[in-house]
């Protein structure tokens, strides 16, 4: 008998749970719904200036590692690659839709350790801020090589500096958490 109680407790606890983060999920959801979409994938891209391939990671708020952001498919991770062009920066992803990144909107790019639900060796995610209807948002990408990190990060710190040449400010920095 002492059994049976336990178990139906044990089950009830869970459902609880399960619950509570359900209601989590939809209220954020619901926070978030105001954020526009992101801009869709150019048609015809182009021939990427360089192109890694690896995991998109999660969108965050910028600044807050831990605020996933979960509208409009940003808070999915997937295998994906994440291409560099003259005109911006291409996630093109296995799941989830596509993140598309115009170059006007890209802010800054640095390394980090990690964000929400993964963190990896020192300086071993790529995070880009970018902007989206005034909102920043930090992304998220590990390279499959840790090799094509640098080449990644030079290549998003010279369409950055192109945004803005007049900005002296070194787009690109090495940040821990």
């Amino acid at each position: 008998m002492d059994v049976i109680v336990a178990v139906v407790l044990s089950v009830l606890a869970i459902l609880l749970l399960v619950g509570l983060m359900a209601l989590g999920w939809r209220n954020r959801l619901r926070r978030q719904g105001p954020l526009a979409e992101p801009v869709g994938s150019p048609a015809n891209p182009g021939v990427p200036l360089y192109a890694a391939e690896g995991q998109y990671v999660v969108t965050t708020t910028a600044g807050d590692w831990l605020d996933r952001i979960t509208v409009h498919g940003l808070g999915v991770k997937a295998v994906a690659t994440a291409a560099v062009y003259d005109h911006g920066l291409l996630f093109d992803r296995t799941a989830g839709p596509d993140t598309y990144i115009p170059g006007v909107d890209l802010r800054r790019v640095r390394v980090e350790r990690g964000m929400a639900g993964k963190f990896v060796e020192k300086d071993g995610l790529v995070v880009v801020t970018w902007e989206l209807d005034g909102t920043l948002l930090d992304t998220g990408f590990r390279t499959r090589y840790a090799a094509e990190a640098a080449p990644l990060l030079a290549a998003l710190g010279t369409l950055i500096q192109q945004r803005d040449p007049s900005d002296p400010a070194d787009p690109t920095t090495k940040e821990s958490q």
